[in-house]
């Protein structure tokens, strides 16, 4: 499987002009405003920090990167913002708070790329934003996982199955030929096997561990969840969403 840089194209700035006001000031000023998007990039299990000895292996991490390097080449990088989180660090109204919504303005697109625990909670994830009035143009899950109930009782997981809300959810289900331990130890966590519910639902013959290979991998319509969000984003800074 090949992986694969998108590039950008016809993408320009949404701009406006609006009123600011300082309360100490009535004069009107006036400033140019333009559209903010922001990506978090959700970790598993041993991906941003230890997990009983195993890890960090910044698995999601490496998926973020040719996101980055995508993004720069657009006229509206200086709108978009990605950010690195684990799996605990977006359960719980404090963390949601710190690492979450200061990231955010009430207008931002938000995207949200979740990779094992982090799928799990990410999926979560995308309906508190939602059911709070953000807008989460889309989701993508990189083979799931938090079934088992193993998994649960070790991990800071939300037990219930996630009701993701989102404009397009793509969701990669990894079922390697050739299984190495990171397989085994998603098998123990349980992978959410999803038969209806994403937008885009595809099986990949890849290992868990491999988050930045499912994201960019092209899938059986001919894009990845990569092309996905950069077509996403070059809608919304032109102005179509």
């Amino acid at each position: 499987m090949g992986t694969e840089n998108v590039t950008t194209d016809e993408s320009k700035k949404s701009l406006g002009t609006h009123a600011l006001t300082c309360p100490t000031d009535e004069s009107i000023k006036k400033f140019k405003y333009m559209r903010r998007a922001v990506a978090f990039f959700v970790g598993g299990a041993g991906d941003k920090e230890s997990y009983y000895g195993f890890g960090p292996e910044h698995n999601i991490d490496h998926a973020r990167l040719p996101f980055d390097n995508s993004v720069k080449l657009a006229e509206y990088a200086a709108g978009v913002k990605s950010h690195y989180l684990g799996y605990n660090e977006v359960i719980g109204e404090s963390s949601i708070q710190s690492n979450v919504l200061k990231e955010l303005c009430k207008n931002d697109a938000v995207y949200i790329v979740g990779h094992s625990l982090g799928g799990w909670n990410g999926a979560h994830l995308s309906a508190i934003l939602t059911n709070m009035g953000y807008t989460v143009k889309m989701l993508v899950t990189l083979d799931p996982v938090g079934k088992g109930a193993l998994v649960g009782s070790l991990s800071n997981i939300y037990p219930d199955t996630p009701q993701p809300k989102a404009g397009l959810w793509i969701n990669i289900l990894a079922q390697s030929s050739k299984s190495n331990m990171s397989d085994w130890i998603a098998g123990i966590g349980e992978q959410w096997r999803l038969e209806s519910g994403p937008n885009v639902n595809s099986i990949m013959d890849v290992n868990h561990e491999k988050a930045a290979e499912m994201f960019t991998t092209v899938l059986a319509d001919g894009k990845s969840a990569l092309h996905y969000m950069i077509n996403s984003l070059n809608s919304y800074y032109r102005g179509e969403l």
